[in-house]
């Protein structure tokens, strides 16, 4: 008897900021780096033979929770990553929600009929998926193996090991958790499903007690979409922004502060919500803002997404935004990973974000 835990990376950015990722490398969150290590956990006393990922970024650092503290090797396969969505990668949600609304829909709950340019079908995916997972457990057999794959890929196979078909599997079959474990059998070339989609060692008090940054509501929850700000039309919501979070808010103010900036207005559907200021420098926010009737819903962090987007397009590897001391947006940019540094000269905190890629993961150290 071969046994397989197939594992669910931990969260990442396109998680939580509602871009969709596809096939496109993302870093982990630091909710993410925290549901590592709960796995790592979990894990810490169950044997394994060998540990095996996609070669994405972000189940390649959720791997590091087996195959670090168990000193074993790290096999990267291209043939278990997650479905190639094609023209919508690196999209925010909340985008394709308002220009495709039909095609999300099928994305998530009707398999059988989705077909988008440039992307993989779901039916591909679960044959290369179902023939990864085979090969694996052929090459391990009568051992106990990791496997670190993706949400949707996940979900196929086991919707296909249950006998679900793909019209079926959008209402019967649900997407796990990020790390949620799964434990299959393989027996004479047949796999067999144990159990399915457990995060139990993400319901600890000690895992729960430092949950900060509000969690989406449903896995394709869309969230906002983005655009440069078209001035005169949103000076409004660009006043209301820079008089919240400065004071100043006469024309002059506003045409200097903008002046050699990335300006974005962030909408929920056809709303303009909040809006994000960026440079001049590489990875600097100089403004994030989202109206006060819209807080407290997850869309503030999504802005961090757009300006993780902005600097890495830019070889960035940090943000930073610099705050008065005793700021109100001091909790926000905590919530968010920034870490307090040192004092500019004009007496506010720069708070600093790592967004790079760790050079060991990635396979290149």
């Amino acid at each position: 008897m071969t046994h397989i835990y197939l594992i669910r990376h931990a969260e990442a950015e396109g998680n939580l900021y509602r871009i969709a990722q596809g096939q496109h490398d993302s870093n982990l969150t630091d909710r993410g780096w925290r549901q590592v290590h709960a796995l790592q956990k979990r894990f810490a006393d169950i044997p394994i033979d060998a540990v095996y990922s996609s070669d994405l970024y972000r189940t390649c650092a959720t791997a590091s929770a087996l195959y670090k503290p168990k000193n074993l090797p790290l096999h990267r396969r291209k043939n278990l990553r997650e479905i190639c969505v094609g023209a919508w990668e690196q999209r925010t949600w909340g985008d394709i929600a308002r220009t495709e609304a039909q095609a999300m829909e099928d994305f998530g709950q009707h398999m059988d009929r989705w077909r988008i340019p440039g992307a993989e079908t779901p039916g591909d995916v679960l044959t290369r998926i179902r023939t990864a997972v085979e090969q694996i457990a052929a090459e391990n057999f009568g051992k106990t193996a990791a496997v670190f794959c993706h949400g949707y890929a996940i979900r196929l196979l086991l919707a296909y090991l249950q006998g679900y078909t793909l019209a079926e599997t959008g209402s019967k079959q649900p997407t796990g958790d990020n790390t949620a474990v799964s434990l299959l059998e393989a027996e004479n070339g047949t796999l067999r499903i144990v159990f399915q989609n457990d995060n139990q060692h993400l319901q600890t008090p000690e895992y729960l007690a430092e949950e900060k940054v509000q969690k989406r509501s449903t896995a394709l929850e869309p969230g906002l979409w983005f655009t440069p700000m078209s001035l005169p039309e949103h000076a409004g919501l660009l006043q209301e922004a820079v008089k919240a979070a400065r004071g100043d808010a006469d024309a002059d103010a506003l045409t200097s502060s903008v002046e050699g900036c990335t300006v974005i207005t962030g909408y929920l559907n056809e709303k303009p919500v909040g809006v994000l200021q960026l440079g001049p420098e590489p990875g600097y926010i100089a403004l994030a803002y989202i109206r006060a009737d819209c807080r407290k819903r997850g869309f503030g962090v999504q802005l961090i997404g757009q300006a993780v987007q902005h600097a890495r397009a830019r070889d960035g590897e940090r943000l930073c935004a610099a705050l008065p001391p005793q700021s109100g947006a001091e909790t926000f940019f905590r919530d968010c990973g920034f870490r307090p540094t040192e004092k500019t000269a004009g007496g506010k905190i720069l708070f600093i974000k790592d967004i790079g890629f760790d050079p060991e993961i990635l396979g290149k150290s």
